[in-house]
């Protein structure tokens, strides 16, 4: 299966949980499975496809293009406003508490 668009063309965004601030509702594991989790403290953490939770306060990974609303929707819908996606090439927030 072929990507019509190509990485190149398609602005290339990552995603990062403060788990300061998430109240474990598990929003975002109901929208986007394949990229949040819930761990054993009831937090949200951000996982790769290599479905390995990266716990680094910080730790991002690639938004996956064809989940690309999920996880918009995600930011969009957290009780905590803890979810943040941006671009990784200037670092700027497209989605989540900071953004525009």
């Amino acid at each position: 299966m072929s990507d019509s668009q190509g990485q190149s063309t398609a602005e290339a965004l990552e995603v990062w949980i403060d788990q300061d601030l998430c109240t474990g509702d598990g929003i975002c594991v109901q929208y986007a499975p394949e990229v949040f989790e819930l761990d054993i403290d009831g937090l949200a953490y951000v996982k790769d496809s290599d479905d390995e939770l990266r716990q680094s306060p910080g730790a991002t990974v690639r938004v996956p293009l064809p989940l690309l609303t999920d996880v918009a929707d995600s930011a969009k819908e957290c009780p905590g406003e803890c979810i943040h996606v941006r671009r990784v090439s200037d670092q700027v927030e497209v989605y989540g508490p900071a953004a525009d």
